[in-house]
């Protein structure tokens, strides 16, 4: 869903760490001093006074780009991938190589996702539509002392735009290649003296881009709806509430995946990323309710509520943030793009969170202070089904329940102090405790007769696990201003993530041993800087000591002599920089560019070989030690924005950015499935008056057709069905928005 709002002063937005910003003006002649304004520390303050390596967009800024879901960021900040777990409702997040690629519902993000202030720690319920939005603020780097929850990789918050005072209304419409509409629009001001209330909303319908290879049925629908209410109150002098109310249905199709290497069907390899295929076997789609060739498929909904109590009290700010989030989830994938029924999966996911945030903040001359207690809930009962007949024989459509809950609470405390005019110390200190939960689950084979291969007995008996777990993060660090344009800063800080459950179908109770929550220090220095009026550049280096991390691999069973599929935890390094630049050479242009390396290599990881260890009948390890992690190297991006008066009254504007993805190599996997690197390239031309009031747009995404995929993987044994998730190819299409 295209963001609503008017993109014009292009030239004129902040440029914060390799985030072009801008904010929705009012009208053209307070363009000139539009600012970005952050709270990434639990305050307002400008991205280049903030000690921290971040980026901010605008709702404007991620219109031109055509980011229309939080994926989309990937292409826009450094160093930042975000991949659907083969093409799957279910994101994985990494920042500067901090990632946990899991395919399953129930364990916790390396990154910390926040929609105004309420933490969505079901990885699974980011995947909303972007519509509405204020701005969004990406953080690199653990997080703890300021946020809710305590994140390894960093953290990305996304703020709605807000009730005015006074009468504001927009729509937006779009259309686009294969079919593609999207509209939103708000109503928003006063409803007395003392409320004030905003209603937005959005859809989308069509963009059928894939195609079966065999039926030639087209798939790839939108179909999606959300709303959001939103009610301001000043219920006091300094004191005012926010209640957010909202929901989503979507109903699109699923992603098909690409088949590149098939020994089994060499035909229908390495056709175009566009063709597709899919299917289930006749047990598997009895079980779950659809046709044999029913196409990938989403039918969740999910609704949420906030309150938000903002009270002044003398030097003291109280904050109270109350929330409650439902998921509603049915999902239909096809794993082996293959007819035969190798690797269907469907998930049917019943999920709410309800969180609570108490915090006080203050403001005493030098010192800026923050301190908080959270406290969350969340309940997840899942039906995860697995369509194994092609791979095991007849009978072999695989039922897994399961229940997972977890309770978290925390305290934290941040302060920066000014010891002079020009250096501040940061530190900040949280304790967590957390309990998770697993229980009932089991793995029933539905046409090979009771058997419950969780526990290996035929009574029906379900397994229960628990994790409990306390940890201390923090950070600390120092911040030196020599110069009104310059920053320099140095932190040391320290995340931790939750443990977990692998919550698959598994033929043995020792897979549902818990791995342990993993512990990043973080070691980072850098610089923000305004050198003229021209250029602004920022930098930043760092080095992670990552203690346990979660990693995707397995044990030896040796009572069962089974290799059983776990996630196992490993010690590794990470290193890396990031270079970010914006430029204004002329009035009417500006130019940004971002750079971002990282590397990193396990330290201490004795990982199962399961080849050697299923032709042995024992255990044999790998000395993984110097192993590549797999993630991409490099990433850039970069933008040029031009805006020019072409007649009293009117502007004409144009944009062009592009980003590039260094190639994906998969060592764990081997090099079957490295993914190759590649360039992505949009462009924008815009017309409309100067006050904003409406706007036409023609745009393209993708306009040099790059072919690409965003993962490879593979769920047949032996080379029978290697599959890709296909990048979208080419789109264009125009955009109308029209403001009052």
């Amino acid at each position: 869903m295209k963001l609503l709002g008017w993109s014009a002063a292009l030239a004129t937005g902040l440029f914060s760490n390799a985030g072009f910003a801008q904010v929705e003006t009012a009208n053209a002649d307070t363009a000139s001093e539009d600012r970005i304004i952050v709270t990434a520390q639990r305050r307002e303050q400008s991205p280049q006074d903030v000690g921290v390596a971040l980026n901010v967009f605008s709702g404007a800024e991620l219109i031109d780009q055509g980011i229309d879901r939080i994926n989309g960021l990937e292409n826009a900040s450094p160093n930042l991938e975000i991949e659907n777990q083969f093409g799957s409702g279910q994101p994985s997040f990494s920042i500067r190589g901090v990632g946990f690629r899991d395919y399953a519902t129930n364990n916790t993000p390396t990154v910390g996702v926040y929609v105004d202030d309420v933490a969505y720690p079901i990885p699974v319920m980011t995947q909303g539509v972007l519509f509405d939005v204020e701005r969004v603020e990406v953080l690199r780097g653990p997080q703890g002392t300021l946020y809710g929850r305590n994140t390894t990789g960093g953290a990305i918050k996304i703020i709605s735009a807000q009730p005015t005072d006074a009468f504001a209304a927009g729509l937006t419409v779009e259309g686009g290649r294969f079919g593609r509409v999207d509209a939103e629009g708000y109503v928003s001001g006063p409803a007395s003296n003392s409320i004030r209330v905003r209603l937005s909303g959005a859809t989308a319908h069509g963009g059928d881009w894939q195609v079966n290879r065999e039926t030639g049925e087209e798939i790839g629908s939108a179909e999606q709806y959300a709303l959001r209410g939103l009610v301001a109150a000043d219920l006091a002098p300094d004191v005012e509430a926010i209640f957010n109310l909202h929901g989503f249905i979507d109903q699109s199709d699923g992603l098909g995946l690409q088949l590149f290497n098939d020994s089994v069907f060499g035909p229908l390899a390495h056709a175009g990323r566009r063709e597709t295929s899919f299917g289930s076997s006749t047990t598997f789609a009895n079980l779950i309710g659809i046709d044999e060739g029913q196409h990938p498929f989403r039918d969740n909904e999910g609704w949420g509520t906030s309150l938000t109590l903002n009270a002044g009290l003398g030097d003291v700010t109280l904050t109270y943030i109350g929330a409650y989030e439902v998921l509603n989830r049915k999902e239909f994938n096809d794993f082996d793009a293959l007819t035969v029924g190798g690797a269907g999966v469907y998930f049917e996911t019943s999920a709410d969170v309800m969180s609570h945030e108490l915090r006080l903040s203050g403001d005493t001359g030098r010192l800026n202070w923050v301190g908080g207690l959270y406290y969350s809930k969340e309940d997840l009962n899942e039906l995860y089904q697995s369509d194994f007949v092609a791979s095991f024989g007849p009978g072999f459509a695989v039922t897994t329940p399961y229940n997972q809950n977890a309770r978290t609470l925390a305290a934290y405390i941040h302060g920066d102090y000014a010891l002079t005019e020009t250096l501040s110390i940061i530190a900040g200190v949280r304790y967590e405790d957390e309990n998770r939960a697993l229980r009932d689950l089991g793995t029933f084979s539905v046409g090979t007769g009771p058997l419950n291969f969780a526990n290996g007995t035929i009574d029906g008996t379900l397994e229960n696990r628990d994790l409990n777990s306390d940890n201390v993060s923090g950070k600390i660090g120092i911040e030196l201003t020599p110069a009104d344009n310059l920053l320099l800063y140095a932190n040391y800080s320290r995340g931790v993530k939750s443990g977990g459950f692998t919550a698959y179908n598994t033929l043995n109770p020792n897979a549902l041993t818990p791995f342990q929550p993993e512990k990043l220090n973080a070691y980072e220095a850098g610089f923000k800087s305004n050198l003229n009026d021209a250029l602004q550049l920022n930098g930043a280096i760092f080095f992670y000591d990552y203690k346990d991390q979660q990693v995707q691999s397995a044990i030896f069973d040796a009572g069962t002599g089974a290799v059983v599929g776990r996630i196992v935890n490993a010690d590794s390094e990470i290193w890396g920089a990031e270079l970010e630049a914006v430029l204004n050479p002329a009035p009417w242009l500006t130019i940004g560019q971002s750079l971002g390396y990282k590397d990193g290599e396990f330290t201490d990881f004795d990982d199962l070989d399961i080849a050697a260890t299923t032709l042995a009948g024992m255990e044999v390890l790998i000395d993984r030690s110097g192993q590549d992690l797999g993630f991409p190297n490099w990433s850039y991006q970069g933008f040029a924005t031009a805006e020019t008066a072409i007649a009293e009254g009117w502007i004409a504007s144009a944009r062009f950015d592009y980003s590039y993805r260094d190639d994906l190599a998969l060592p764990l996997l081997g090099p079957a499935f490295a993914v190759d690197d590649y360039w992505l390239a949009n462009a924008q031309v815009a017309f409309g008056p100067e006050d904003g009031r409406w706007e036409l747009a023609l745009w393209g995404r993708n306009i040099f057709n790059a072919d690409y995929d965003e993962t490879r993987n593979f769920f047949i044994t032996g080379g029978a069905a290697d599959v890709a998730a296909p990048g979208m190819p080419v789109t264009y299409g125009a955009r109308v928005s029209v403001r009052y």
